[in-house]
């Protein structure tokens, strides 16, 4: 044998799930627990490969003297305790696992679920303390109750079956959800107030991302009804948690359940630990010995297939190419992804089927571009750290996003033109991007409406009727809320119909100041999109 791959084990992983490369011989397995940042620093210029879980910390410290390390793996699924971003410049792919645990987080809910329900924690409480209070302790039955999702991937759809087989009606939130998808769960898809207010219970399973940071917040628990339950296992920053504290001293809703918060350890003097009619668990969600089996399995096998076979398919970082080749098409794959993002935000509703269309030069371009516009495209649904051009296709296929690539003749006009038209069951919406020349890309269109827009800043796109006056009144609004704006094209079909503006800004709007926008008579259509890097 001419080589073996040193791995180091720097974290508590299950040794079964390890068995990969254990057994194995073309791995040499070692543990060292407990290091800090600089001995793992020291201790990583001798490996091929490092195994983590949640305890042990890779920094860009961790990172700065290896030269040999060629593989990150994270028995898990976040990589919050992992300096992407480091791995990243120095060549190194970060994989994580991130379906190990699913199950276990599903039942985790489903038993917060019933403990609401059925108020256990609560009568747990009285029997030990000597009482035999039954009149006091009646609960619910979750049969013929609705339950509405917030987010329906892995572990919402696990949640919506176990809810179904319980006889439970359910409602999901999910901008990324199809209508097949939808059927085949036997769930009803509606918009994000629809499901808070119908439904009796609310469970979260949505990841951090900016638009999810806050989603459910004193608005959104306002809209649920008087006595109904909610339960965070997700991601803690998702709920406002002075609102929810709010809320359930006021007995607005009859309980909650949280597994996650916006600081961990929660700390001892949070006003969450002062409330009866709440059940607090310390992040258990993949707390099985089965789920830490599966999650070290699942990444022991995809470090060892990276190391084997250069197979990054679990990796959130690694590009799909490299070397000098990426280097020339990084202009162009950072417009295609910035094109997936608009479309993303003016699509209107769920996509079903992507085409990206590709007019120029290049050859085997397509795949490189097709998964650059999926990171675009699912950014805001994953997250900006989980989506990249390794995983973007399989991410989009396992969301049922149907993707068709087309090569087209060069355009006189443009050295390099790319399309991307979004479709959902009754919508349909394209954007263009062109690159006139290496350092200059342009948005060219928006829709039916032909622009001319670089694709950075802020990008603010108003539907508005074409009459006189509506520029100047965006641009006093604008100008009197201390929004600078670096460019602003106005198109239209004909006059006195429809147009549209897109309206590049340093910084993103607030949403008062884009409601004072959609309030103007003249404004159709407000929609905003952070294009800044």
């Amino acid at each position: 044998m001419n080589h073996r791959y040193r791995v180091l084990i720097a974290d508590k992983i299950t040794p079964e799930g390890l068995t990969p490369l254990e057994d194995d011989e073309r791995f040499e397995l070692e543990r060292r627990i407990g290091l800090d940042q600089a001995t793992l620093a020291d201790a990583l210029v001798d490996f091929d490969a490092v195994l983590v879980r949640s305890a042990t910390k890779i920094s860009a410290e961790a990172l700065a003297k290896t030269e040999r390390l060629k593989v990150i793996g994270r028995a898990g699924v976040g990589v919050d305790t992992i300096d992407v971003a480091a791995a990243t410049k120095k060549g190194i792919p970060v994989l994580n696992a991130p379906t190990g645990n699913t199950t276990s987080a599903a039942e985790l809910t489903f038993a917060l679920l019933m403990a609401l329900a059925r108020r256990i924690p609560a009568a747990d409480r009285s029997m030990k303390a000597g009482e035999w209070n039954r009149s006091q302790l009646a609960g619910t039955e979750l049969s013929g109750k609705t339950l509405g999702l917030v987010g329906a991937g892995r572990v919402g759809g696990e949640v919506a079956r176990r809810a179904r087989a319980f006889g439970m009606r359910v409602l999901v939130y999910d901008p990324y959800l199809t209508d097949e998808q939808a059927e085949r769960l036997g769930i009803t898809r509606v918009e994000l107030d629809e499901a808070l207010s119908q439904a009796d219970f609310v469970s979260i399973h949505v990841p951090l991302t900016d638009s999810t940071r806050g989603l459910i917040g004193p608005r959104e628990l306002s809209l649920m009804k008087p006595g109904a339950m909610l339960v965070n296992a997700a991601r803690g920053e998702v709920v406002d948690e002075a609102a929810l504290v709010d809320a359930l001293t006021q007995n607005h809703l009859g309980g909650a359940a949280l597994d996650v918060y916006a600081t961990e350890p929660l700390p001892e003097d949070h006003p969450l630990r002062q409330l009866d009619n709440i059940i607090l668990t310390p992040h258990l969600g993949a707390s099985t010995g089965e789920a830490q089996r599966s999650v070290a399995l699942e990444i022991a096998e995809g470090v060892r297939d990276a190391l084997l076979r250069g197979d990054l398919s679990r990796a959130v970082n690694a590009p799909s190419i490299g070397g000098d080749e990426m280097q020339r098409l990084r202009p162009l794959l950072d417009l295609t992804t910035k094109l997936g993002r608009v479309a993303r935000t003016l699509a209107g509703g769920p996509i079903q089927r992507v085409e990206l269309r590709y007019a120029g030069d290049r050859e085997n371009v397509l795949r490189p571009l097709s998964a650059a516009a999926m990171i675009g495209l699912l950014t805001d649904v994953v997250g900006r750290q989980a989506v990249n051009f390794v995983n973007a296709l399989h991410l989009a296929s396992e969301r049922g996003l149907k993707l068709e690539r087309v090569r087209a003749d060069r355009m006189q006009a443009y050295g390099e033109y790319v399309t991307i038209t979004v479709s959902g069951s009754d919508s349909q919406f394209r954007v263009a991007g062109a690159m006139l020349s290496q350092e200059h890309p342009r948005i060219v269109r928006l829709g039916d409406y032909y622009v001319d827009v670089v694709p950075s800043g802020c990008l603010v796109i108003l539907r508005n009727q074409d009459v006189p006056g509506v520029v100047g009144k965006v641009g006093t609004l604008l100008g009197e809320a201390g929004v600078n704006i670096a460019e602003y094209h106005q198109a239209r079909h004909e006059r006195g119909g429809e147009a549209l503006a897109a309206i590049r800004v340093d910084q993103p709007l607030d949403e008062s100041l884009i409601d004072q926008l959609a309030a103007a008579p003249e404004i159709v259509e407000v929609s905003q999109v952070d294009l800044r890097e």
